[in-house]
């Protein structure tokens, strides 16, 4: 026997003579109907979960509590060891180099991808090339991800001037991102190593913390001075 409901050419001649009644109409499910549905699956979750948890003792409780503190360290000693080969993976300098006019383009240009170089043109005898060698030696070590390079400026540029010393040169990809020229640039002797460390920093070739100059301002340096005359004063009074 045919079926009424079936959606046939058949069916819907008969229908509209009343031989077979309309097809019924599928019951349609409301939006709120759904909700409903929703929330009464998760409420008998829920509620197993809770019956779960009330039908354990004490010491079930705490053996169930340090697993998820087991898991949880475990998790976190998994991401920190992978933090640690990844930095040890890029760590590969801490000094830093001589190199020649021969070594340059293979020491700077071909570097390697995403790493930042950091060379310094200087010549022997000129007391703040001295000075900033040996704070860039510091920095070498302080961050061994950054490749930090020295040269005599005239053997790996002839001609360079000694006007232009000390002079700093910084690349990164094998490109010059900036360049440091001259004692005026460098602040002098009085050139401190957190003072470098900001300038190097200001164009990311290495991940100091510091984010501000720390340079001394010179409204400080006034009260400094100050300070020092008045604690003087104070002295010269209590004889």
């Amino acid at each position: 026997m045919q079926n009424p409901n079936e959606d046939t050419e058949w069916n819907d001649i008969l229908r509209s003579k009343g031989i077979i009644p309309e097809k019924q109409k599928e019951k349609e499910i409301t939006e709120d109907q759904i909700v409903d549905l929703l929330e009464n699956t998760i409420d008998q979750k829920t509620g197993r979960a809770k019956n779960d948890l009330n039908s354990r003792t004490l010491d079930e409780l705490d053996e169930l509590e340090d697993e998820e503190d087991e898991k949880v360290l475990l998790e976190y000693r998994r991401k920190r060891i992978a933090e640690i080969q990844q930095l040890a993976s890029k760590a590969k300098y801490g000094d830093i180099k001589e190199i020649s006019a021969q070594d340059y383009v293979h020491e700077v240009n071909n570097a390697g991808e995403h790493i930042w170089v950091v060379l310094h043109l200087y010549k022997p005898g000129i007391p703040l090339c001295t000075l900033v060698n040996q704070h860039l030696a510091a920095l070498a070590k302080k961050y061994p991800t950054t490749k930090f390079l020295k040269s005599v400026s005239t053997t790996c540029i002839p001609n360079w001037p000694d006007k232009n010393l000390p002079t700093i040169f910084i690349y990164n990809n094998g490109n010059m991102v900036k360049q440091i020229i001259g004692p005026i640039e460098l602040r002098g002797m009085k050139l401190t190593e957190p003072e470098l460390e900001w300038m190097l920093g200001e164009v990311k070739a290495l991940p100091t913390k510091i984010t501000e100059d720390p340079r001394p301002k010179p409204r400080d340096i006034l009260f400094s001075s100050l300070k020092d005359q008045n604690d003087d004063l104070a002295e010269y009074n209590d004889w």
